[in-house]
């Protein structure tokens, strides 16, 4: 026999037990952002090399060490999607969606990291993205945010998630900060971990964001990024910070959150849970203003974040918080022949047809008459439909209650649709 393949580590399926629970996660995200006036857009899984390079920055861990990059068949280097901006943006300049326009829009689907797979981090991980395309001020930070907690409020999770903040200025503070924080911890270099080291030479920044304790220890007497903020710069933050206030936001001023993408400048978030170990952040993003401009296009306004849907399942199962669609009325129709499994198949499309809210089950496998009510049974449908040999010459279908102790009773075929929404109140 064979050896069976399996999935690739880090790569997950979603099994059918689980599946309701993204597609309801899925309409919640959908739904509220259409009554925010956003608009999907969708784009390939697999862009050119060169895009991410450009974009996130040759010196970050996911150009260096974590994308998924192949030569194709024609010689081009091309590599599978980190992360959704970048695409984005490259089909709204191929298209022509941000000339002389703004535009507001969402995506969802798979992005690709080869990272060390664990509990809320998986090779491929699935994301909700958002952008808001030239549109600069307070305003559009401000909702984006609210955005946020009323998805999280959709969710029943609120309380378990807070919103942190920073900015990160200008590019020329960003490079005053810089040197000041090199010269801070060159003489501590040997106290770094590896990560820190490399990165202390090429991305200095980003060991703002180390996870490690002993590196964020070192770093409670560093510079702050707030030194080299000018005074425009420090006006921007103050005037998010006061919107927040205004719209009853609480949130936390963090001055070592940088986001791990080159292309952020002034503000940025994350939300924050301390649910699940050391995936806390949930949900990441930030203003992007100088990145249409490197991929071409003219100088626009930008600002977005994404949120993880696998991290976001974990936390509400782990804090017990559910999605409850409306109860859909559900048929199983049983058959005792094959004229009966034919004339079924017929019925089964005209329920359909009659409420397409119906869900309507066909045994498409035959069976004895006990065997299909196990099936019906286990199916968690409300209703049997039954076609035996005395229906079938009277042109007749029982109804059988599945969950309460009712009486069978027969209907003409004719009036079948009318007397189920009887039923059911309809």
């Amino acid at each position: 026999m064979a050896d069976r393949i399996q999935a690739i580590r880090g790569m997950n399926d979603v099994l059918p037990q689980d599946s309701a629970n993204w597609r309801r996660l899925e309409n919640v995200f959908a739904n509220c952002l259409s009554r925010y006036a956003y608009q999907e857009i969708r784009f390939p899984i697999v862009e050119s090399t060169q895009l991410f390079k450009r974009t996130i920055g040759e010196v970050t861990d996911i150009v260096e060490k974590e994308m998924y990059t192949f030569t194709d068949l024609n010689g081009d280097s091309l590599t599978l999607r980190p992360e959704g901006t970048a695409g984005c943006l490259r089909a709204c300049l191929e298209h022509g969606l941000l000339h002389n326009q703004q535009q507001k829009l969402w995506y969802l689907g798979p992005m690709f990291r080869h990272e060390k797979p664990q509990k809320g981090r998986y090779r491929q991980f699935h994301q909700l993205g958002v952008e808001a395309l030239g549109m600069d001020g307070v305003a559009i930070e401000l909702e984006l945010i609210s955005m946020c907690r009323r998805i999280w409020r959709e969710l029943g999770i609120e309380q378990s998630l807070r919103l942190q903040i920073n900015t990160i200025g200008e590019l020329s503070e960003r490079q005053d900060f810089r040197a000041r924080l090199v010269a801070f911890l060159t003489p501590l270099a040997s106290q770094l971990d590896a990560d820190s080291q490399r990165r202390l030479t090429r991305n200095p920044l980003r060991i703002l964001d180390s996870k490690n304790p002993e590196v964020q220890a070192l770093l409670r007497d560093a510079p702050s990024l707030f030194d080299s903020l000018s005074d425009a710069s420090r006006e921007k933050f103050n005037a998010l910070c006061q919107g927040l206030d205004a719209m009853g936001i609480a949130y936390d001023i963090n001055p070592l959150l940088v986001r791990g993408l080159d292309y952020y400048g002034h503000t940025v978030f994350e939300w924050v849970t301390d649910q699940l170990g050391s995936q806390a952040t949930v949900c990441a993003g930030g203003r992007y203003d100088v990145l249409v401009e490197q991929l071409g296009g003219n100088a626009t306004p930008a600002i977005g974040f994404a949120m993880g849907v696998e991290r976001l399942l974990l936390l509400m199962e782990t804090l017990g918080a559910t999605l409850n669609e409306a109860p859909v009325p559900s048929f199983f129709l049983v058959a005792v022949s094959d004229e009966a499994r034919q004339q079924a198949l017929l019925i089964a499309e005209e329920l359909r047809d009659a409420n397409p809210n119906w869900q309507v089950i066909t045994n498409t496998a035959g069976g004895s008459f006990k065997s299909q009510f196990k099936k019906a049974d286990k199916s968690g449908a409300d209703y049997a439909l039954i076609l035996g040999d005395d229906e079938l010459q009277q042109n007749k279908v029982s109804v059988k209650n599945l969950r309460r102790d009712e009486e069978q009773v027969t209907i003409f075929r004719q009036q079948l649709s009318a007397c189920l929404k009887g039923y059911l109140g309809e």
